[in-house]
């Protein structure tokens, strides 16, 4: 189970959660077609998201650490991206869900968006930080006094 325990794969699962709610809310009557901008919004979004993970994807890069989660980091990245937010890459999977709900007018799918960060936050995310401030104490404690987890 532990080779399909990685973020991507949790957001495709939210995605189909999100799409399957609002092939159901349509069926039941309960659904609605997008207006042009919520969908532009979604699509907004989506590119949002994209960015944020390809901007620290390559901050960490950089730093020549990994970006795998489950692997414990060989540097901390502070800067760049990660000056905003410390997980600059979840938050870009997070935008990504919201666009991808917009794009289907689906409210039942932007309330998936907070179960989505807190599964995020449970699997990943304490697991990252809690090797981060063992194997660099002072610089973590420094850059999350600064710095929001989320925004």
């Amino acid at each position: 189970m532990k080779r399909l325990d990685y973020p991507p794969i949790w957001l495709l699962g939210f995605m189909g959660l999100a799409w399957a709610l609002n092939w159901v809310l349509t069926k039941a009557g309960l659904g609605f077609e997008a207006p042009y901008a919520l969908k532009l919004l979604g699509g907004v979004l989506i590119a949002v998201g994209l960015m944020l993970m390809a901007l620290a994807v390559f901050a960490m890069l950089r730093h020549r650490t990994t970006v795998v989660p489950h692997r414990v980091p060989v540097a901390i990245v502070t800067d760049g991206i990660y000056r905003l937010t410390r997980n600059p890459i979840y938050l870009g999977d997070a935008f990504t869900l919201v666009g991808f709900s917009l794009l289907f007018a689906n409210s039942a799918g932007m309330l998936l968006v907070p179960v989505f960060m807190a599964v995020i936050q449970r699997r990943f995310i304490v697991e990252e930080e809690s090797w981060l401030r063992t194997k660099f104490p002072a610089e973590f404690q420094t850059w999350a006094e600064q710095t929001r987890r989320w925004l």
